[in-house]
């Protein structure tokens, strides 16, 4: 090395930009900020949610008077070394600011109490307002603008400005780089609290200002903590109109996946890696329907069908057997459906498969039958459908107590072949509401506004020898979402995607023909 030859020791996190030589002169800062046409005036629409979003401030401000709540939508993760996944706000965050789709990586909003009644006057009973802190777009002048794959707009687009999220939100909008001195501020004499999976960030500024304000904070503020994030679960339980009409469009754009399945079947049959056909088939119409994929789908053909959640979805799909595709469409406001259905892949179903797929089809209708009852339980619609799958078990031959003798719970046989719930909340989150306390959940009683699954199956895997031969290898699960409507009646939502064996192969066959 030529003794005039300078080096400097380099931290790991700047090396990721070894490979690309940015431009760095000052000619080129002072070029890069000029000559852009100006920003459109124009303010974005109002969000359709917008309207609904103080009514669920006041729901869950009634449980925390006087305390400010944090509610972090979560950073950017990592993929692959400088790469990040696709960002997805936090439920409870896309719930209380009615954000969906990628606009709001590391933005906060903060329900901030109203001190006292003269505070309040102008929001009448309201406990809280709602401060949205984010991170808006930088000037075209800044190193951000060309500079920052992550954050910056030459690499993934325009932020909205303060001014332009307030228009669609219709929320109190702040910078994200105030956050801090917002949440000290009286931090002593206002208790803090926070959903602290969202974002660890976060999480630690809120731990600082509790330390230093003397406040529980650590693991001492778990406790409470939770007792937010219970609430903010519980509060989705039951959906207000705006929440109802998505997950009846997010159905809709469901069933338009299952039929571009069906239209792919037949080319997945020819495929050595056909179950991927039929997951890709779906995936591409999420993507053009809505934000993407609730989860990821199940594309399980012949014996991975008894694999509940088989997502390797890298097998083949023969002619003669029954395929099980459990998916659903998430919209650009987060909601998901999660459906469903066991086709012939055909188009027409053998004896045994329809013997089976009518079983659990009766399970299906008892279980809806249950739902309508006068004061129904939400674990009254499992029971339901256990008892028409003991039943036919025992009819079978297959189990071997009685059915009476297997429903007990001390015995419980029958779920050899139904081993999963029969139902759960849906929304923002496939398995919604999962932080809510039991008595809210399952032994709650059924109320407006609820929506769920009914999803019984029967799985009777190839090497299970206590079943007959010709039931061996099929796998059968029929998912449909429901709604408690404001009469306390229960329908589905997705009566519209086809589910007797008729009226399956009848809509193969048109969506073929169609096609």
């Amino acid at each position: 090395m030529a003794e005039n030859e300078e080096t400097t020791e380099q931290s790991m996190a700047d090396r990721g930009s070894n490979r690309s030589r940015r431009p760095n002169s000052q000619a080129f800062k002072d070029f890069i900020g000029t000559n852009w046409a100006p920003r459109p005036t124009q303010m974005p629409k109002r969000g359709e949610a917008a309207d609904y979003l103080q009514a669920r401030h006041d729901k869950i401000g009634q449980d925390f008077k006087g305390e400010r709540l944090v509610i972090p939508a979560g950073g950017l993760k990592v993929r692959s070394n400088d790469t990040d996944y696709r960002f997805r706000a936090h439920s409870s965050f896309a719930h209380m600011t009615g954000l969906g789709g990628e606009l709001e990586p590391d933005s906060v909003v903060v329900l901030e109490p109203i001190a006292n009644e003269g505070d309040a006057a102008d929001s009448g009973a309201h406990t809280h307002e709602a401060i949205l802190f984010f991170k808006p777009r930088a000037s075209r002048s800044s190193e951000e603008f060309y500079a920052d794959a992550r954050y910056g707009e030459f690499w993934v687009g325009a932020r909205p400005s303060l001014e332009e999220m307030e228009a669609m939100t219709g929320l109190k909008v702040r910078h994200i780089d105030t956050l801090r001195d917002f949440l000290a501020k009286d931090a002593g004499q206002v208790q803090l609290r926070t959903v602290r999976e969202a974002d660890a960030n976060i999480l630690a500024m809120v731990n600082e200002v509790r330390q230093q304000a003397g406040l529980p904070h650590g693991t001492d503020a778990n406790e409470m903590d939770d007792e937010l994030q219970e609430k903010l679960s519980e509060l989705r339980l039951q959906k207000d109109a705006y929440e109802l009409d998505q997950m009846r469009l997010a159905v809709e754009a469901t069933k338009e996946g299952f039929e571009e399945i069906i239209k792919q079947l037949p080319r997945a049959v020819d495929h050595p890696r056909g179950e991927r056909v039929v997951e890709g088939a779906f995936g591409a119409r999420a993507r053009e329907s809505g934000n993407g994929l609730g989860y990821d789908t199940i594309a399980a053909s012949g014996n991975h069908a008894n694999t509940l959640h088989w997502i390797d979805n890298d097998g083949q799909v023969k002619d003669g057997d029954l395929i099980l595709v459990d998916a659903g469409v998430e919209l650009d406001s987060l909601y998901t459906a999660d459906i469903t259905r066991t086709l012939p892949v055909n188009g027409k179903f053998n004896e045994p498969q329809a013997k089976v797929y009518n079983a659990v089809l009766d399970a299906c209708g008892a279980a809806l039958k249950a739902a309508n009852a006068p004061g129904a339980k939400f674990r009254d619609v499992h029971e339901a459908a256990m008892v028409v799958i003991a039943q036919r078990l025992e009819e079978w031959g297959v189990l071997p107590v009685s059915a009476e003798e297997s429903l007990k719970p001390e015995s419980q046989l029958h779920r050899r072949w139904m081993p999963h719930g029969t139902s759960h909340h849906l929304g923002m989150d496939v398995h919604d509401c999962a932080q809510a306390r039991r008595e809210m959940y399952l032994d709650a009683e059924l109320k407006p506004g609820m929506v769920f699954t009914i999803e019984p199956g029967l799985y009777f895997r190839a090497d299970d020898l206590a079943v007959p031969e010709e039931l061996r290898g099929i796998g059968v699960r029929i998912e449909d979402d429901v709604v408690v409507n404001e009469d306390g009646s229960v329908t589905r939502i997705s009566e519209d995607i086809p589910r007797t064996v008729s009226d399956v192969e009848a809509w193969m066959q048109r969506v073929w023909e169609a096609k």
